[in-house]
Order: C-alpha cells, then structure tokens, then sequence
C-alpha cells in the first residue's frame, strides 16, 4: 500500500519537471477535511496524507458546456496541474466517505472493478513526490504492548530524480448543492500499487506503481482507451531504481511536518530492523 508520501516541490517547479501545459493549482477545489489543511495545499508537504490536498498532473479538454466532467470533445487536450483529493470518490457515491477506503487501487484488478474501471480507461494521472514511506514489521523486535515493531522507511529514486506515481482521477457531483455552485463537485485521485521490488519487499509486499518520464505523455493521453495499452502499463516493472533508509517514527503522526521526516535515524536508534539491501538485521 501507499499510505504516506513526501512532496517538497512547488507548482513552478512542477510545472518546468512535468513539462505542464497549464497551471489550474489557483482555483478553487473542494475539500473534504473539516479543518484547514496542514501545510496548506500546494505547499511543501513532507507528510502527505489521505484526504489532504494534493498537486497532480493529467491531460484534460477545456471544459464544455456540462458542468466539471462536461469537457469539450472538439478541444486539443492540454496537461494540466491539478489539485486533487487523495482518496477517490467514484461518481456513483452517495457521500465522500468512501475515498477514505480508496486511497489505492491494485493493478491487478484495476481494469476489472467498477470503482476504477472507467477511470483507468480515461482519467489517467500523475501523482509526483519526492518519494513515500512504508512501515516494516520487525521480525525480532517487539513494542511496550508486546506487537512486533513497525519501523518507517523512506523510499526514493536512487537517481535524485521526482517520482510519478500512476494513478486515476475521478468527478464527484454533489446532488445536495445547486448547479453551479463551485462546492459542488469533488476531484479525487487514487494512487496504483503493484507488487514490491526486490529488496524493497523487505520493507512490504507492495509499493506505488512509478512511471518512466517515457510513459506519461500515453499515460496521461485521454484518447488511449485501449485496455491492452493500460494492462501493459499496470505490469510495469523496473527493479533497481529504488533506494530506501529508516526514518524517526515521528512520520506517524499527520501533525508532523518538514524536512526532518525524510532524514535517515542513527543505527543507535534502530532495533530488530531489516536492510532492505543485505537482509540483515540491524539493532537485534
């Protein structure tokens, strides 16, 4: 899974990386938290979190004449910076609760659930960040309750370069406001898994499906419909392009924030935690 994720970078920044057509991040977009978001959206994020905010890359039509989905079919499609909320909402909700259970979707079964379905066929998108967070269950260790002890790791590209999570894009309309009322509609997104790499499996068993700056133009594309282009990408896999080390656990709480949060913790502080690269157990 992908529960957590570091985002440090700006819109500029992301506009000039992603090569974006256009800058949508100053309108305003719904938010499903009942307090202000912490930093606010669009800023530095060192701990992102579902249902927060989030800055994501997708090729979409102006819109037409039908509301936030009514694109203009006749259009040229341009790459835009969104920003969305992390937890999909499909359009048949009754409310937004259920993006809380739909932060992830497996490419596995992507293409065959009616949650993610169609959006994986047309609503395509790009999640950067500077890398995400997993939480390793120590084989040795054990806490004050007797559990097994989680560490957190940081896992980022080995090159320094941004990474690009897959993920889906999905409209929200909420019966309950008037048309034409900006409130009304809800954009979420959800970020693809598959299963871990080598090494990386040491942490879990899964991590975010990452994207080759080669991929996103045909990812993003809203005309490639074809189930087999889609398949194709969902079983991409490239091992070796992750590096990954022990973070404080201080990355547990939301309410934590900044830089500090991907800064390797001394081997001093460690305790029955695995190398992800040797397999050896470290502070047993």
């Amino acid at each position: 899974m992908c529960g957590r994720y570091a985002a440090s970078a700006r819109p500029d920044e992301l506009i000039e990386a992603f090569d974006v057509d256009e800058d949508h991040t100053d309108e305003p977009a719904r938010s499903v938290l009942k307090n202000p978001q912490s930093p606010p959206a669009g800023e530095p994020d060192w701990n992102m979190a579902p249902s927060k905010q989030a800055l994501v890359v997708l090729t979409r039509r102006p819109r037409g004449t039908g509301g936030t989905d009514g694109a203009d079919e006749e259009a040229v499609p341009a790459r835009q910076l969104r920003m969305l909320t992390w937890g999909l909402v499909p359009a048949w909700s009754k409310d937004v609760s259920t993006g809380l259970r739909m932060t992830n979707a497996r490419a596995e079964s992507v293409l065959g659930k009616g949650a993610f379905a169609k959006a994986a066929l047309s609503r395509r998108c790009l999640v950067p960040a500077d890398g995400w967070y997993e939480w390793q269950v120590s084989p040795t260790a054990v806490d004050a309750k007797g559990k097994p002890r989680k560490q957190p790791f940081f896992i980022h590209r080995a090159d320094g370069a941004p990474v690009a999570f897959a993920g889906l894009y999905e409209f929200w309309r909420d019966r309950e406001l008037p048309e034409g009322d900006p409130a009304a509609w809800l954009t979420t997104f959800t970020i693809i898994t598959t299963a871990a790499d080598p090494g990386m499996d040491r942490i879990h068993d899964r991590q975010p499906l990452v994207l080759e700056p080669a991929q996103w133009e045909h990812w993003l594309d809203p005309d490639e419909k074809d189930p087999g282009y889609v398949q194709g990408v969902l079983e991409f896999a490239a091992p070796g392009r992750f590096e990954a080390h022990p973070v404080s656990r201080a990355v547990g709480a939301t309410r934590n924030n900044g830089p500090a949060l991907v800064e390797p913790v001394p081997e001093s502080e460690l305790e029955g935690v695995v190398d992800p690269m040797t397999g050896e157990v470290v502070g047993a």
